[in-house]
């Protein structure tokens, strides 16, 4: 058996557990620079806020309804996200983490799935505050479905989909649309040749799923039929690329302040490169002016460097990416967004160096692991490059940003007794 653990409106539920004056008020979170709204509580969802709305549209319902807004505050996201895959890796020896807010657990020798289900639930609560739900099923896909069914359906938080009967009765009204991997497109294909529900489809001929929705159609249907097709996957693959954009709060001009902008940029991407002991051969720098603005010259810049080693130092990283801004910088153009791409990622078992490399590569590596021990301790950017600059007029807005409660000893909360 599968269990698949989904944390409940995630981002929603980081901010009440350091606010429980919140419980059972209405929250919505900002997407970037406050735009769109990405998390809403089940209050906010009851009020008619949606999913994507931009900010400015809700604003009358927000105001109306006395709705609590946030802007994402992904350290703080980021960090109680690894508090709750930490207790759940402890409850079970398999565990594929599948996103920021659920990870799918092995249940194959549990004897009592239900009861190892509220327990874990109930720690998750009890040790970090976020109220989780479970679905428990022989695959991936029905575990899935059991998630939606015991989100919106049980009490208890947890569903166990188990036995043909209550499995087909499950499908038969469960919309495929709101299937694991069916987008839009296949919706209106599927609707198209008159199938609207999991059952129907789980009903459907092999060959013509193969035929018509690929490989991964079919085993999508052979795991409705209770035979499984994606195995737990407890190994993270390293990325094939590394990338970090914004857009930018207000336009940017200046050329330091976009040097600043891809200096940070650069760093992010170094970071999360050892985080995955992997190394780059390829460094991208891109730059574009708002192209939904009419009245304002048009502008995109790309730069791509091949790197003369494969390396993963802040330093190199951040050098190559201003070489390759300088590339691409035009004046008198107004910047929204700016990015940096690294490409060729290679595992450091595959390293080469090069007999012309002038840099002591130990002597670096033992500075970036003090740079990103301290880092990790301290906050993000506790130590960072003098070219990252202090003001960052370009960082995108965040006018309703609560604090770092986990990750910044300035910002922890204090205790009253």
């Amino acid at each position: 058996m599968i269990a698949l653990v989904d944390c409940n409106n995630f981002y929603a539920s980081c901010e009440r557990v350091f606010r429980p004056n919140l419980e059972n008020k209405p929250i919505v979170v900002l997407s970037n620079n406050d735009g769109c709204i990405i998390a809403r509580s089940n209050e906010a969802k009851e009020i008619g806020i949606k999913m994507g709305e931009p900010a400015f549209k809700a604003k009358k319902k927000i105001e109306e309804n006395d709705i609590r807004v946030f802007s994402s505050n992904y350290a703080l996201y980021g960090d109680m996200s690894n508090r709750v895959m930490k207790i759940l890796s402890s409850e079970s020896s398999k565990i594929e983490i599948y996103s920021i807010d659920e990870a799918f657990l092995d249940f194959s020798n549990i004897a009592s799935c239900k009861q190892k289900a509220l327990f874990i639930r109930e720690k998750v609560k009890k040790w970090t505050g976020i109220p989780t739900s479970v679905g428990i099923a022989k695959t991936k896909v029905l575990a899935k479905i059991a998630n939606s069914i015991a989100k919106k359906y049980c009490k208890n938080g947890i569903f166990l989909l188990d036995g043909i009967n209550l499995i087909n009765r499950a499908l038969k009204y469960f919309p495929v649309q709101d299937l694991w991997g069916i987008g839009t497109r296949l919706t209106k294909f599927l609707n198209s040749q008159g199938i609207y529900t999991a059952y129907e489809l789980s009903k459907c001929n092999e060959l013509w799923i193969k035929k018509n929705l690929s490989i991964l159609g079919l085993k999508l249907v052979k795991e409705l039929n209770g035979i499984s097709c994606f195995p737990l996957e407890n190994q993270i693959s390293p990325r094939k690329n590394i990338r970090t954009s914004r857009s930018f709060s207000s336009g940017i001009t200046k050329f330091e302040d976009l040097k600043e902008s891809i200096s940070c940029f650069a760093s992010n991407c170094a970071s999360k490169l050892r985080d995955q002991k992997s190394y780059t051969k390829k460094i991208s720098v891109f730059i574009r002016t708002n192209p939904f603005k009419l009245n304002s010259k048009h502008y995109i810049g790309l730069k791509s460097l091949d790197l003369p080693t494969a390396t993963n130092d802040t330093l190199e990283i951040v050098k190559y990416a201003l070489k390759s801004l300088k590339s691409i910088y035009r004046e008198n153009y107004i910047y929204k967004k700016g990015g940096v791409i690294l490409h060729h990622i290679l595992p450091d078992s595959n390293l080469q160096l090069s007999i012309f490399d002038s840099i002591n590569r130990e002597k670096r590596k033992s500075l970036m692991s003090v740079y990103d021990s301290i880092n990790n301790k301290m906050g993000r950017d506790t130590v960072r490059l003098s070219v990252q600059g202090q003001n960052r007029k370009w960082r995108m807005k965040q006018e309703k940003l609560s604090p770092c409660y986990t990750t910044r000893m300035s910002e922890i909360l204090n205790v009253k007794i």
